[in-house]
């Protein structure tokens, strides 16, 4: 398996595809979360897809995005059921962490953790803001990363 990195505009629609199927799988169906998976943030112009295939199938994912003045963002951070276990969330949060830093060199990275998630993301230098919160019924808390070359 390849790490491979594209934006919207560049993925066929089979990995487009496969992608939000196995997102919609996970978030919604797995999660038992009824919401509005696909968002307008997918297809900005400048959002990062970052995902692993094995066999045409969705192994792990995560999309890159400029939130605001002040941040980056990393979201959707999955790995799929077959391929937990292995190490892929690692190495596809750090994957994500470079695009962003590659991408929007001057910002910290923001991103929105399911609570039972943040000793994973402490791990790799994301640092707790503010405090937890329901998103469509499951605990997150806000974290950032600070880019040490701003």
């Amino acid at each position: 398996m390849q790490l491979t990195t594209k934006p919207f505009s560049q993925l066929s629609a089979q990995v487009l595809f496969t992608i939000m199927r196995t997102r919609v799988d996970v978030f919604v169906v797995e999660q038992q979360c009824p919401y509005p998976e696909l968002d307008d943030i997918d297809c900005t112009a400048t959002t990062q897809h970052l995902y692993w295939l094995d066999a045409e199938q969705l192994a792990a994912y995560a999309r890159c995005y400029e939130k605001n003045e002040q941040y980056s963002a990393i979201g959707r951070v999955l790995v799929e059921k077959s391929h937990r276990g292995k190490g892929l969330a690692v190495l596809l949060v750090q994957e994500a962490i470079q695009c962003c830093f590659t991408h929007w060199p001057n910002k910290d990275i923001y991103i929105g953790a399911q609570t039972y998630l943040l000793a994973f993301y402490q791990s790799l230098g994301f640092q707790c803001i503010g405090e937890p919160y329901l998103e469509d019924g499951i605990a997150h808390q806000d974290m950032i990363l600070k880019n040490r070359s701003v």
